[in-house]
């Protein structure tokens, strides 16, 4: 537990009149309202530093400002000192390391009151000509001290008058810490805004490009889609599209594909390849994407934009939007086949839309499941993905009942051909030629199959097989639209999986694993409202700062873990562990009481006594509430949780006390 105080001032009030700094900006509520809590205190020395300055620029007139002022940290450091004379110097924390404490500093931090002290009280030999008052700073909703401001006098001036006169002082200083504090989260908050904006612009000219190009019939009209959509892309860059092909446009920026030309050379790789190349050019990023289709490469894609506009995510944007419009080109291309194409692009558009109003897994797998039965008038469905450490397929949505939960090897049958080639299967007749054995084929005695790998950015990452009782029930139509819809399928279940992938992120602490302190207080809150009682378990990691200073920030971190671990196969699934903040952890335990909660942290307590390396000790303070107390909130059960917590670290560390 941060060794912060926790006296309070008596009658602090939520009222500071700090000023606000979003005169110019309207700030969400959780913005306007930041507060100082335990967890941020050990890192705002420099803040307390920045808010003296500040306060000597807007104190005009103060009667003292030709005095040493001193600003101390809660936890007893000196955050800097000033002098208001024409020789005086401000003096940051790094050099005031040493400098004695005067005695009125010391006074209030104990009593969180201000104080005065005499010359002739003082103890150290520097500070015995000087009369000294100190007035301590309370955060404005807690009333917690954060720092005590002081001020030296000639010896014998001070008069209890004057600690009036400071307390207006330091209300001032508080007004400019908080201002300091708030300009924080103004720019986290716009810095988050812009980028958050700029995906939603990316993203919806995507979806916009995406859904244009499938529309379009023409050659023309798909080209100029494209270079049109990369300049709302990226405004500061230059387009230009070589085609192989003998086709002369109106646009421009339109260019036969010609290798020999002088600067060629990464066009033709990619011509060749089909891959995408990228090129730095001091500053400038020149890439060059293939414009293809099915049956093969009709150009070449080359954006030459500014190196800081362009990041990884872009880089997948720019292969999806060539990749469309490859396909879009090579769609208006193939005149003989008009009439079939533009039916299947508005199934696919119809599709995509559907795959992408769920980011939810399982959603979107079963609506997909279901549209390939009805699209493609099959008997059977099977989804597989492939497991994060790639060593097997996993079927996880299938209309058989076998299938679902299957797991196979990455070169068994048919998946290990698609995992091998990337590319789809059309199979007429499986009982008179099965080159591979297959579960799904076996199991429904189907003898037609359609598979096609579900692929993104070049690797596969599931795949799809669809089957009928019937042979040569499926068409090459059919083979090449299933190669088109599990592109938009493949990209629908990365989408959902990454979803789900940052909602575990957020809810999780990445160090420990064990869930984050938002979340727990999320589902105590919940579990309050539904049960009827539950305890609380508060365990704080004993001199922690001393294993970091011994062994370093490294070792600590390992440390932590080592108890995360302890703590997490100490307790019940149904339990919620979570990293509180720093060194310490909470666990919620619902529908118990004491008696299994003491059980519980005890065996937390020796087991981390006997099980770390280096060996720490962790102190527990516990708390319970029951549907019967007057009051039930998550705040109380925290907040003698809490206090168990310090009378534990007060009683001597490494054992377990009751709130």
């Amino acid at each position: 537990m941060a060794e912060s105080r926790h006296h309070k001032h008596p009658g602090v009030s939520d009222s500071s009149g700090t000023p606000n700094p979003g005169n110019l900006l309207q700030l969400p509520p959780w913005l306007q309202n930041q507060e100082l809590t335990d967890s941020d205190l050990p890192y705002i020395h420099e803040m307390l530093a920045d808010s003296l300055s500040d306060w000597f620029e807007q104190a005009d007139g103060f009667p003292w400002l030709t005095g040493l002022f001193l600003v101390y940290h809660a936890d007893g450091t000196c955050a800097a000192m000033r002098s208001g004379l024409e020789d005086g110097a401000f003096q940051s924390r790094a050099g005031l390391a040493g400098q004695p404490m005067p005695a009125a500093v010391s006074a209030a931090l104990k009593s969180c009151r201000p104080a005065l002290s005499r010359a002739d009280e003082r103890d150290a030999v520097s500070l015995r000509s000087w009369d000294s008052v100190a007035v301590p700073v309370f955060t404005r909703a807690s009333g917690t001290v954060c720092a005590v401001l002081a001020c030296l006098l000639p010896g014998g001036t001070a008069q209890a008058d004057d600690l009036k006169l400071l307390q207006s002082a330091a209300l001032h200083y508080r007004g400019c810490l908080y201002r300091r504090f708030e300009h924080l989260f103004v720019a986290g908050f716009l810095r988050e805004q812009r980028s958050v904006q700029r995906e939603e612009k990316r993203r919806e000219i995507l979806f916009e490009v995406l859904r244009r190009l499938n529309d379009h019939m023409e050659v023309e009209q798909v080209l100029s889609e494209l270079l049109a959509s990369l300049e709302r892309l990226y405004p500061s860059s230059r387009a230009d599209l070589f085609l192989s092909q003998d086709y002369s446009s109106m646009n421009d920026k339109v260019k036969p594909l010609a290798f020999h030309q002088s600067g060629m050379e990464l066009c033709r790789q990619a011509f060749l390849d089909g891959t995408m190349r990228d090129q730095r050019l001091e500053g400038w990023r020149r890439l060059a994407v293939p414009l293809a289709g099915k049956q093969g490469v009709y150009g070449v894609l080359r954006l030459d934009v500014p190196e800081s506009d362009f990041d990884g995510a872009d880089s997948r944007l720019l292969s999806m939007l060539a990749g469309s419009a490859g396909a879009a080109f090579e769609k208006a291309k193939l005149h003989e086949q008009a009439n079939i194409l533009v039916g299947e692009l508005r199934l696919i558009n119809d599709l995509t839309k559907r795959l992408n109003s769920s980011l939810k897994l399982s959603d979107t797998i079963q609506f997909a499941s279901a549209e390939l039965l009805r699209i493609f008038r099959a008997d059977f469905c099977c989804i597989l993905q492939v497991n994060p450490a790639k060593t097997e397929f996993v079927a996880v949505s299938s209309n058989v009942a076998e299938m679902i939960g299957e797991s196979f090897s990455i070169d068994y049958g048919f998946v290990g051909v698609m995992w091998s080639t990337k590319e789809p299967i059309i199979l007429s007749d499986y009982s008179s030629a099965a080159p591979v054995p297959s579960k799904l084929m076996s199991v429904t005695d189907s003898r037609s199959l359609l598979a096609s790998p579900l692929v993104l950015n070049g690797e596969v990452i599931g795949a799809v097989m669809i089957s009928h009782r019937e042979p040569n029930h499926f068409s090459y139509d059919n083979y090449k639209l299933l190669q088109v819809l599990s592109t938009h399928l493949g990209l629908a279940v990365s989408n959902a999986s990454l979803h789900a992938e940052v909602r575990r992120m957020v809810i999780t602490d990445n160090l420990t694993g064990l869930f984050a302190r938002h979340y727990l207080n999320e589902r105590i809150l919940r579990r309050q409202k539904r049960n009827d009682c539950g305890s609380l378990i508060l365990v704080d990691i004993d001199h922690f700062k001393r294993v970091n200073d011994t062994y370093g920030h490294q070792v600590g971190d390992e440390i932590l873990k080592q108890v995360s671990g302890i703590v997490q196969s100490s307790i019940r699934d149904g339990d919620i562990a979570a990293r509180w903040g720093g060194e310490e952890l909470a666990i919620y335990l619902p529908e118990v009481g004491y008696d299994i909660t003491g059980k519980v942290a005890e065996r937390i307590r020796k087991r981390v006594e006997s099980e770390t390396e280096p060996q720490v000790t962790v102190s527990c303070g516990m708390s319970q509430w029951h549907s019967t107390d007057e009051k039930i909130s998550v705040e109380s059960l925290f907040y003698r949780a809490d206090m168990a917590l310090y009378e534990a670290k007060r009683l001597g560390r490494n054992r377990v006390e009751i709130g």
